[in-house]
């Protein structure tokens, strides 16, 4: 298989393997990719069965019992090499994030960066994978902690990153003596496999990382679940979903990470710069159609500003261009599929009928697109204000005091990331604090980097991905105690 793979958006469907074993595999089953902006079949998939999972788990065990004991050295190498490879091939991967998943080019490009980064950033980490030495008790022990690879990792990556969701999590888990299996969306496989090929191209060894595309999740998984040699899930997407594979994941007591749902608040306090709030604002709700997991779904606004506020997002957003991902001027693409459309109209309309106003937007656009929205006069009986939107809308909520509105923003059993505007620093600190959120970002619409955790609490998730924590995620740590034979040294009068 040769990447990049779509020379031009006018290209015809393309016919693409899995990536077990160390090659790429040959199958009667495929399943169709489409461009949600196109409307079109862009790729025939290859379709893996329980059998390929099968082999997957057999190559990677095997793998991994060679891959552990090399040196962290030599997998910062590769990991530099798989770093560069990326940043080399931005246009073909940033592509082909546009047309399997409808994110405008820009943001596609910004992607790929991103993605690389965490690459980057565990190339020099896993460096910096040493143990302890423990003060000892007695005088002929000698305590250390040792860290070491946990095994074997099954990841389930979504379609909305398709290629930072899974450099975020194979990067920490390459470097640190893992084998990898990556089984990506069913929307977006190809930039999964753009991946694995840069890996095969810079001497990733086979069976460090495969990739296992499928139509048929439930049946592959539950051949990762089963086997025990599997030590490690991470996984990101749906709350509902991520519970379910936390309890299969039990009967073998796997490691588990789940990055999970979110219901992010964004409070605009009454300081606020309201031309830079709306900005963040943007940059938050907005970013790839409203489709991240972290983007805000309620702005909480002060009311002595709630009309100037409205005006200002109101007329920010109806400049947003919608259109083509490919246009380098779009902003707002596609929703990745008609149900994904059809939630987001839900709940615009649910809005309306019960007394929201529109300010921006609010209508269906031909095929999967939608207008970007500002709502007003939302309230808490609305489906907006407890269900995940993951869409281009954005409902605005008066409030009073500082008070009332945590309680408000707390009221939630997402506890991924929240996000504030105010020139008081006692005011952010103190509101920062009693957010029970994992993430805040203060005067920050967009806060995730590399070197910071990334992760929620509540039922946003476990562990945390990012930074020297999104390593430890992927180590067990070994005590080791020494008992000396001989302590006549130690004796000694001096």
């Amino acid at each position: 298989m040769k990447f990049p793979i779509f020379p031009n958006d006018n290209a015809a469907p393309i016919e693409c393997s899995f990536f077990v074993g160390g090659t790429w595999g040959v199958t009667d089953r495929f399943f169709q990719v489409y461009s949600p902006s196109k409307g079109k079949v862009i790729a025939n998939v290859a379709a893996a069965d329980a059998d390929v999972a099968h082999q997957a788990v057999e190559k990677a065990s095997s793998t991994f019992e060679v891959w552990r004991r090399t040196t962290p050295y030599l997998r910062s190498e590769l990991l530099k090499a798989w770093h560069a490879a990326m940043l080399e091939h931005i246009e073909g991967l940033a592509l082909t994030i546009s047309m399997e998943m409808g994110k405008p080019i820009q943001e596609a490009r910004g992607e790929v960066r991103y993605a690389a980064s965490f690459i980057e950033l565990y190339a020099r980490e896993v460096l910096r994978t040493a143990g302890d030495v423990i003060p000892s008790h007695a005088g002929d022990k000698r305590l250390a902690s040792w860290h070491q690879p946990v095994g074997p990792v099954y990841a389930i990556t979504p379609w909305n990153f398709p290629a930072a969701m899974i450099t975020r999590k194979l990067a920490p888990a390459l470097g640190a003596g893992c084998t990898a299996i990556v089984k990506p969306a069913e929307q977006s496989p190809l930039t999964a496999l753009y991946l694995a090929w840069l890996w095969e191209k810079v001497g990733g060894p086979a069976g460090t990382l495969q990739v296992i595309t499928t139509n048929d999740p439930v049946a592959v998984s539950k051949v990762m679940f089963d086997d025990a040699r599997i030590r490690k899930l991470t996984f990101t997407g749906s709350t509902e979903v991520g519970k379910a594979l936390y309890r299969q994941s039990a009967n073998t007591l796997k490691r588990v990470s789940l990055e999970l749902g979110g219901h992010a608040p964004f409070i605009i306090f009454e300081d606020a710069d309201l031309d830079a709030a709306v900005a963040e604002v943007i940059s938050c709700k907005f970013r790839n159609a409203g489709q991240t997991c972290v983007c805000t779904n309620r702005i909480y606004v002060h009311r002595s500003i709630a009309n100037q506020f409205a005006d200002k997002l109101g007329h920010a957003v109806s400049d947003l261009k919608v259109g083509d991902p490919l246009s380098e001027d779009t902003r707002i693409g596609p929703l990745v599929d008609a149900q994904g459309r059809d939630k987001a109209l839900a709940h615009i309309k649910d809005a309306i009928g019960k007394g929201a106003s529109v300010v921006a937007g609010g209508k269906a656009l031909d095929g999967l697109f939608v207008q970007p929205t500002v709502l007003i006069g939302v309230t808490e009986e609305m489906l907006i204000m407890s269900e995940e939107t993951f869409g281009p809308v954005a409902p605005l909520i008066v409030f009073d005091c500082e008070s009332e509105v945590v309680r408000k923003a707390n009221a939630s059993p997402y506890g991924l990331a929240a996000y504030l505007w105010t020139r008081d620093l006692t005011r952010a600190y103190l509101v920062a604090e009693a957010l029970d959120y994992g993430m805040i970002g203060i005067n920050d619409g967009a806060p995730s980097t590399a070197q910071a955790p990334f992760g929620g609490v509540k039922d946003s998730g476990l562990g945390r991905e990012g930074g020297p924590w999104g390593l430890q995620e992927y180590m067990d740590v070994k005590f080791v105690s020494t008992k000396l034979t001989r302590t006549e040294l130690f004796n000694e009068e001096p």
